[in-house]
């Protein structure tokens, strides 16, 4: 069958590579990722969508589609951009900013909070429970439904959390619980 006559679904290549929330509950996010969002959107909807149109203008004004790289590239690129914005703009809508420097001092840890743990080897992390689309383990910005940080909410300094990996159960003592803005 030609590929002319095949519905791509936007759905399934979505879900995979998007951050999924639970049912019922809300898109929180700090301030910095919803700028981050809002900044992404901006850019594919006025800047790289614009000219990649114009490349595929050019392109099917050379004539045959059928074996023109740039055109079938760019058409391709496009929908992927348009599937992007699709997503974007439905995180956007749905986002409920919290800025964490709004708390003020605060033991307890919430979304939000920079929390400082050490584990039973001694060693010490320091994570910041973010929103699920602005997350990135390796910044150490986690997501506030991730199991560490459902693990760490509603402790406070000096408590020891209980986090259940898959080679048994890890003691982290929170060292300290702050709430500034995360980088």
């Amino acid at each position: 069958m030609s590929e002319v006559f095949i519905k791509e679904s936007d759905s399934d290549d979505e879900r995979e590579s998007s951050p999924q929330l639970p049912v019922g509950v809300k898109n929180y996010i700090t301030p910095q990722g919803h700028r981050k969002l809002k900044d992404e959107l901006d850019y594919l909807w006025k800047v790289e969508r614009p000219e990649l149109v114009k490349t595929i203008t050019w392109a099917a004004s050379n004539g045959d589609r059928s074996e023109n790289g740039d055109y079938i590239y760019g058409k391709k690129r496009l929908r992927e951009i348009d599937r992007r914005v699709r997503f974007l703009r439905k995180r956007i809508e749905l986002a409920e900013v919290v800025d964490p420097a709004q708390r003020g001092i605060c033991e307890q840890v919430f979304f939000g909070a920079t929390v400082t743990v050490c584990d039973s080897n001694g060693c010490e992390s320091t994570y910041s429970i973010v929103g699920v689309d602005e997350a990135d383990v390796g910044s150490g910005l986690i997501s506030w439904v991730s199991p560490l940080a459902l693990a760490l909410i509603k402790l406070r300094e000096g408590d020891v959390a209980l986090l259940r990996t898959p080679v048994g159960v890890q003691e982290l003592e929170i060292l300290s619980v702050i709430y500034c803005k995360p980088d």
